[in-house]
């Protein structure tokens, strides 16, 4: 098998764990988790492509694409820290009474 098969499968074995991670626990931390994970296994799919087809456009938008998880961890991380100083706990059961 080439480099690249080995790649996109190592990309879809982290993108359905990290999906099985976000449908199945209720623990806000490893949901963000598994989005961590899908996001990692975009990257390598994106750049697993730009490597085999010789473009650099797919490393690019990864560098884009890592920003924007860094952001994503970084606010999704102080709504928990909210989340646990109101109610003590950061269940994703108690995020349901935030709703308007």
């Amino acid at each position: 098998m080439s480099n690249e098969i080995l790649l996109q499968l190592l990309s879809a074995f982290l993108f359905t764990l990290g999906m099985l991670v976000v449908l199945m626990r209720r623990d806000t931390i490893m949901i963000l988790m598994g989005i961590e994970l899908l996001l990692n296994a975009a990257n390598l799919s994106m750049v697993a492509f730009s490597r085999a087809h010789h473009m650099i456009d797919g490393q690019i938008s990864v560098f884009f694409v890592i920003t924007i998880a860094a952001a994503e961890s970084a606010i999704g991380l102080s709504i928990l820290v909210n989340l646990y100083r109101n109610f003590g706990s950061i269940k994703t059961q108690n995020a349901t009474t935030l709703k308007g």
